[in-house]
């Protein structure tokens, strides 16, 4: 076991320092800064998402009751509580979205496997998760009369269903602002719910060459221009091509609407998309695919640390779900890099308990529940044997 360091230590290994420092110069974040390192501050906020740290004084006690192994991660000594508020408070937050996008390309760069669809095309998913916060601490978040609340706009890469691209936004702005300043390659599918409808915009993302798929609305208007054919006796009921738009306005492009029915429950479900060659049933599935996004909502809120905040700022509170955004890289790239088929549940449950362990991280990941090489020798020499069940 000599020569290991922390695994918390090795976890911390993923980030390029260089590229960090570089970062750092970029926002200028430790412009009059004195004694206190970016890098520090990165540490403590990624120890208070992965070690589920609920405050400032758990983050800086934590750290400090693991004084002797602080060396191993390139920090000094602990941060005081005031010290680490001020830093989030007032350290742009701007660093930790370019150290997320340094993250992203070492972790796409990971992704292996067959893909789910036979396309080539690049397939995204676009949502947005309503955060609560109480409008009587974050004053400035103000969604409603006695709630406040900010939203994360997210874009869901499907290849190793990776965030490629966030942006943190005021609660009461609507998602299809966002949308519009989306920029995307063509030939790439974007999947999306019926809360990003705008027909102009449908037309623009036509006109840029980006396919999408997306759920009609019940009351929408749309005129049926040509019938296409579809198998007696499936679940695609109705393909059509049609012109979207009231009696006023057209956007002046036809889309297809796939009208299909589930064989579990029953339902029919409409889709509008303007890929015009793919199958009714690839259409469908598609949009079936699209429940990842919702998924990683889930596993981002339940997982790691975007429903209560350390900070009551914007700025602070930015800095903590960009954190929590790069914790979440960290744990799909173990799991890219793991043999053992980890859950993302358990993947951050055990590695919360095994942060300042000393022993070999890719070791532990490939075989989480074999006893470290000096505990099965120990264990050899008792007579004890050992078990894994």
């Amino acid at each position: 076991m000599s020569g290991v360091c922390s695994i918390f230590s090795q976890v911390l290994g993923v980030f390029s320092r260089a590229e960090f420092e570089r970062a750092v110069s970029k926002h200028r974040a430790e412009h009059h800064a004195r004694g206190f390192s970016s890098w520090t501050q990165m540490v403590a906020m990624l120890f208070c998402q992965l070690g589920r740290a609920q405050s400032l004084r758990e983050i800086c006690g934590g750290l400090a009751a693991s004084e002797g192994k602080l060396r191993h991660l390139g920090v000094k000594q602990s941060p005081k509580r005031s010290t680490l508020a001020y830093a989030n408070e007032h350290r742009p937050w701007q660093l930790f979205q370019t150290v997320f996008e340094q993250l992203l390309g070492k972790c796409q760069g990971e992704v292996r496997g067959g893909k789910k669809f036979r396309f080539k095309n690049k397939l995204l998913s676009l949502d947005g998760s309503v955060i609560d916060l109480s409008v009587e601490m974050y004053d400035w978040a103000t969604f409603r009369r006695s709630k406040g609340g900010v939203k994360l706009h997210l874009l869901l890469d499907h290849d190793g269903y990776l965030p490629n691209y966030a942006v943190i936004e005021p609660a009461s702005k609507a998602e299809i602002h966002v949308a519009r300043k989306l920029v995307l390659e063509p030939g790439t599918i974007l999947v999306f719910d019926r809360g990003y409808t705008d027909y102009r915009w449908f037309a623009s993302l036509t006109a840029q060459g980006v396919y999408f798929v997306t759920r009609q609305r019940w009351n929408s208007y749309y005129k049926v221009e040509k019938e296409l054919p579809v198998g007696e006796g499936g679940n695609i009921l109705s393909d059509q091509l049609v012109m979207l738009g009231h009696r006023g306005y057209r956007t002046g492009v036809a889309v297809r609407r796939v009208v299909v029915r589930d064989p579990e429950s029953g339902k029919e479900f409409e889709f509008l998309t303007n890929k015009l060659d793919f199958a009714a049933s690839t259409i469908a599935k598609i949009y079936r695919d699209r429940w990842q996004i919702e998924t990683f909502f889930k596993a981002l809120k339940q997982s790691l640390r975007v429903k209560t905040f350390v900070g009551t700022s914007a700025n602070a509170l930015k800095t903590q779900i960009w954190t929590a955004l790069i914790a979440m890289l960290i744990l799909k790239y173990l799991k890219l890099k793991s043999t053992f088929g980890w859950s993302l549940s358990n993947l951050v449950a055990l590695l919360r308990q095994q942060l300042f362990v000393y022993r070999d991280l890719w070791t532990w990941l490939n075989c989480p529940f074999e006893p470290p090489p000096a505990l099965a020798g120990l264990y050899e020499q008792l007579g004890l044997g050992w078990s894994s069940s």
